[in-house]
């Protein structure tokens, strides 16, 4: 395929050339000695004590000012920048001053990866930086870097649309290095649930990605084939009944953080592919569950931003404070003003019919249901709020309610008006799971493509026995976001999902 160059590509292509006429390898063995980053020489130097007099670090060179026999320029490691000073008779004792005059002031340009060696002082001016001794070339770049200049206040040739940004990430980590900190938060994150985790007890695990039956929620799942059994399998739309298998099998507790995937649509909190939680501990419950959530969210707050309170949108939400409990059809009740309990599925039509909400045909009961809720509630629940008891129409693998058959121990966590978390005290009866099963399979028959496929090989387990239970799913992606005052799902994930396009 053939390459279309812009006039500074090749001229960087052209230095390429030249540097290797020179000797000099622009892309030479990887090992160089890096004994400090920017952030840890300005730690740790002190002008008074005069250390780091034998400091080496690599980097991305990002600005340059040629002064003569002397220049100053600045490279960016993964830690920030740090300003080096560049003297000719210093990186070129002897009489040849190639090095200078050609290689660093005509043939290395912005975004090209540089190692000095050399020591910590600081100019005239009070700039911490690095006195260089010693300058070797590590990677030559091929493509200029859109980098972004500040002005009189105004920003210029900033790298800030969407699609190039998702498209490039790469180029964005580089020159907008704030992003870097929404996924350093994004792994904090994922470290302080671990902990959080396994001080409880639990164990994580891992389950298959590829299944003969998409289990554990309703979805849409993506289909493949595998070759060599020759046959059709699914990738998993949620990993919950390997990992209940696993507490038929004997274990207490067990997490697992789940590639997931599900053939839906796109918007800015919903990618095909994300990373979902789902963690089950034998003998609790979903109250139990509801006051883990609570301590572990601030928790995570605490370790990630220093506090319990995070600015999400316009909205400061508090994960310090005791989450509002409120059961679903309550919330309904108001926020839609009507009361839904009790009706029937041709009731609910007429409901979703007077109240202006968007049904399909295919909808039974929990659908109805939940579009309700949907339209009505879930805008206004803004700080956390655990949306509990829900009909038993909504819930297939939950439990029913101690106190009322007809509705199920279950709750969703909503931040902001979008749900977070969603969890149940397990059904562990494997009649009652069967014939749930089986209204699930009359819904597919209607034509609802998300309903559950039947797993017989799950009630087989349950038959077993399974000890009361209690079960936790979270959006890693969607809790990302929350904790760090992201508004797009596309800002927390290194590579989200897009429309293939041609390099340019």
């Amino acid at each position: 395929m053939e390459q279309n160059f812009n006039e500074q590509e090749l001229l960087r292509r052209e230095a390429l050339t030249k540097l290797r006429e020179l000797g000099i390898e622009p892309y030479p063995a990887p090992l160089y000695p890096v004994n400090a980053t920017a952030q840890s020489i300005k730690d740790e130097f002190d002008p008074e004590k005069g250390n780091l007099q034998d400091v080496c670090i690599a980097g991305r060179l990002m600005s340059r000012r040629i002064m003569g026999a002397a220049s100053f320029a600045e490279i960016q490691d993964e830690t920030g920048r740090m300003q080096i000073y560049v003297n000719r008779d210093e990186v070129c004792p002897g009489e040849d001053k190639t090095m200078y005059n050609t290689v660093f002031k005509k043939l290395l340009d912005i975004g090209d990866i540089i190692g000095v060696k050399g020591f910590a002082f600081i100019t005239k001016t009070g700039q911490l930086s690095v006195h260089v001794k010693e300058l070797t070339l590590l990677s030559k770049s091929l493509r200029v870097l859109p980098i972004v200049k500040e002005q009189d206040g105004k920003v210029f040739d900033a790298f800030s649309d969407p699609e190039l940004r998702y498209r490039q990430r790469y180029v964005d980590l580089i020159v907008n290095p704030q992003v870097k900190e929404t996924f350093i938060k994004r792994s904090q994150i994922i470290a302080t649930m671990r902990e959080y985790f396994n001080e409880a007890g639990c164990l994580e695990v891992e389950t298959p990605i590829l299944q003969s039956i998409p289990g554990g929620a309703t979805a849409r799942p993506f289909i493949t084939h595998h070759n060599a059994l020759d046959i059709d399998l699914y990738m998993r739309i949620a990993n919950e009944l390997y990992l209940k298998r696993l507490i038929v099998g004997g274990f207490a507790g067990v997490y697992e953080f789940a590639k997931d995937f599900r053939n839906e649509g796109m918007d800015k909190t919903h990618n095909p592919e994300f990373t979902c939680m789902e963690i089950y501990v034998a003998y609790k419950d979903y109250i139990w569950m509801m006051d883990f959530v609570e301590k572990m969210l601030q928790k995570i707050s605490l370790k990630v931003n220093g506090t319990t309170k995070v600015q999400i949108g316009e909205h400061e939400v508090d994960f310090g404070q005791t989450f509002r409990r409120l059961p679903i059809l309550e919330a309904i009740k108001e926020y839609a003003g009507v009361d839904v309990s009790g009706m029937d599925e041709d009731e609910l039509r007429e409901t979703c019919k007077k109240l202006h909400v968007e049904i399909d045909p295919s909808f039974g009961k929990g659908k109805l249901i939940d579009a309700i809720f949907g339209e009505y509630a879930e805008k206004n629940l803004i700080q956390p709020t655990f949306i509990t008891d829900y009909p038993v129409e909504m819930s297939p693998l939950t439990k029913r309610h101690r106190t009322n058959p007809a509705l199920t121990e279950r709750f969703e966590l909503f931040v902001c008006g979008k749900e977070l978390a969603n969890a149940y005290s397990e059904l562990n009866d494997p009649i009652d799971q069967f014939e749930r099963f089986e209204e699930q399979a009359k819904l597919k028959s209607k034509g609802d493509d998300e309903a559950m496929f039947i797993d017989m090989d799950f009630v087989r387990a349950l038959e077993y026995g399974m000890p009361p239970t209690s079960g936790l799913g979270m959006g890693i992606d969607r809790l990302t976001m929350f904790m760090t005052g992201q508004t797009t799902i596309q800002d927390v994930l290194f590579f989200p999902q897009m429309r293939p396009k041609p390099v340019e």
